[in-house]
């Protein structure tokens, strides 16, 4: 039951912050479900990739569209591009080492941080 609730905070602060700076799954999840809860990497993406399935950003992604911030015509193919880079990413993901596929992950998220912090 604890862990339950605890999982369940996690998807709280996970939709905050998705809702509030458009993060959440891959940034705070992944590392949260490795770190906190002992998934191993292969674990936590997979975990990560299949609360994906139902529409969870589409009570957020609806606030913002009220506001006129979501952008349809680029949307729609980037959702059908990560739809089948989804399948391809996976299909390697499985087939490398856990410490691997931790080193990708860390090293995407430090490029990812950098570019935000210095870039423009």
């Amino acid at each position: 039951m604890i862990q339950l609730l605890a999982f369940a905070t996690l998807g709280l602060a996970a939709g905050i912050l998705s809702g509030l700076v458009g993060i959440g799954g891959g940034v705070l999840i992944v590392p949260a479900l490795v770190f906190l809860f002992g998934m191993n990497q292969h674990q936590a993406q997979g975990t990560t990739l299949a609360i994906l399935v139902p529409p969870i950003g589409l009570l957020a992604a609806w606030m913002y569209w009220k506001h006129g911030y979501v952008d349809l015509k680029a949307a729609a193919p980037i959702c059908a591009g990560f739809f089948l880079g989804g399948l391809f990413g996976a299909k390697l993901a499985t087939v490398l080492s856990n410490p691997i596929l931790q080193k990708i992950f860390g090293g995407a998220m430090l490029l990812i941080s950098l570019k935000m912090i210095f870039g423009r």
